[in-house]
């Protein structure tokens, strides 16, 4: 490790105010993605602000047809929520897998989309379900907010203070889990909400999470697995490493979005 500056506001107003005169400043959550990469020394900032004392941002609340879920939730509060558990079951199994126990007792929400790590649950939950990443600033559709591995359309001084995810009729989450790490090599979140049919993917995609198009067409005659039947996504595009080439996860994804369908 090096120096650096240790920051613990209590609001939001004030966490937003330090970062803006920390240009290479870092928000601390959980902590889960940024502790070990600045112990490898591949990420350097020169201050740390942390949220945890920031007061209601770990509240869930289910009001109308959305369900909000604060920044700061974690992910044994959110998979734990009663709140969660009734409206939007598939988003409380979605965290109850993520990761192991001291992860989700430690990992939050709001961290995991800030960080939008390729093979992370969260994006496809927010995709999956036409989610609104709510900032100090602004309401970025979760359509708009995902710009590629690692990359959000979050501005430098801008925090997620909360997520708000609309109640879906149906929907489920089904992923070829990492045995190691827990994380997805392969997940599919699918969700039907009136017209709005939604097929996303996190864990393939070499530009982290998408929206399968093909298989969201063909779900608007009938949301059942016998509709994609047949279909597939092409390699292109998917990510290939050590744990699973292109094809085979181009192939996981048609094999993943059909239980979710039989699940929902």
């Amino acid at each position: 490790m090096y120096n650096f500056t240790f920051h613990r506001p209590g609001t939001v107003r004030q966490a937003a105010n330090l970062l803006g005169k920390n240009p290479e400043g870092k928000i601390l959550a959980g902590g889960h993605s940024l502790l070990p990469v600045m112990k490898q020394r591949l990420a350097q900032p020169s201050a740390l602000i942390d949220l945890s004392k920031v007061e209601g941002l770990n509240a869930i609340e289910h009001k109308g047809r959305s369900v909000t879920i604060g920044a700061m939730a974690t992910h044994f509060e959110v998979a734990n929520s009663p709140v969660v558990k009734e409206a939007i079951p598939a988003l409380a199994a979605l965290a109850g897998s993520i990761g192991d126990p001291a992860v989700r007792h430690r990992g939050t929400i709001g961290g995991s989309l800030a960080n939008n790590d390729p093979n992370a649950d969260y994006p496809a939950a927010c995709l999956g379900l036409g989610a609104t990443i709510i900032t100090n600033k602004r309401r970025i559709a979760a359509d708009d907010y995902f710009t590629g591995m690692f990359s959000t359309a979050l501005e430098p001084d801008e925090i997620i203070t909360k997520v708000s995810f609309p109640v879906a009729k149906k929907a489920a989450y089904e992923k070829f889990r990492h045995p190691a790490s827990g994380f997805a090599l392969v997940g599919v979140f699918v969700s039907k909400r009136g017209s709005d049919i939604r097929v996303a993917v996190t864990g393939a995609g070499a530009n982290g999470v998408f929206r399968v198009k093909s298989f969201e067409e063909a779900l608007k005659k009938r949301f059942a697995a016998k509709s994609i039947e047949g279909l597939t996504v092409p390699a292109n595009g998917m990510s290939s490493d050590i744990h699973a080439g292109a094809e085979y996860r181009a192939h996981l994804v048609a094999v993943m979005a059909k239980r979710a369908l039989a699940k929902a």
